[in-house]
């Protein structure tokens, strides 16, 4: 069993038919999320489903404006938990500038989990597409994200209505090392 078909295969898609995705295949999605290893076990995910067309507007707008996200019918919203890793009960916030390096930690950890999603989309005949250009201050208040949370990305999601060629991809002799650098 091999997943070189859909990782070859993937795309970032921005243009979606006018389809609801089905709930299966979402809960799919979560599922192959859910499932992402992580450091130490501590599964620092979150997603948050976002359907309505209020919130898809108000995160594509805080997105820069990025339009072409609202012909995607599902938002997958993808928020990790610095407190998996930091159990004490302290006031933390935490932004694009905070220096826990716990933080790198969950980041790390939940881009796993929405790599795991994108694939199995891929695999489900659904496109994604990965949006980070937003700030935390903006776009906490609009799904009632706490400051202690850090939103790693908005995935889209749907059917898609294009197929972007693939892009040029370093060679492997250009990317591997043996032993050292």
């Amino acid at each position: 069993m091999s997943m070189i078909i859909e990782i070859k295969t993937r795309r970032s898609i921005r243009k979606y038919i006018d389809k609801p995705v089905e709930e299966e295949k979402i809960l799919k999605l979560l599922e192959s999320g859910r499932l992402a290893p992580s450091g130490s076990n501590t599964q620092p995910w979150h997603f948050i489903i976002v359907k309505s067309e209020l919130n898809r507007e108000k995160l594509a707008k805080i997105s820069h404006n990025q339009k072409w996200m609202l012909s995607a019918p599902v938002f997958i919203v993808c928020v990790a938990d610095i407190r998996s890793r930091i159990k004490e009960e302290i006031d933390i916030s935490i932004d694009e500038s905070s220096p826990q390096q716990e933080l790198k930690q969950i980041i790390r950890d939940t881009t796993i989990a929405i790599e795991h999603m994108v694939l199995e989309a891929e695999s489900q005949g659904l496109g994604t597409c990965w949006v980070a250009w937003f700030t935390q201050e903006e776009i906490r208040p609009i799904l009632n994200i706490p400051s202690d949370k850090y939103v790693v990305s908005i995935l889209t999601v749907g059917y898609s209505d294009e197929m972007p060629k693939a892009r040029p991809r370093k060679k492997l002799e250009e990317i591997i090392h043996t032993e050292i650098w």
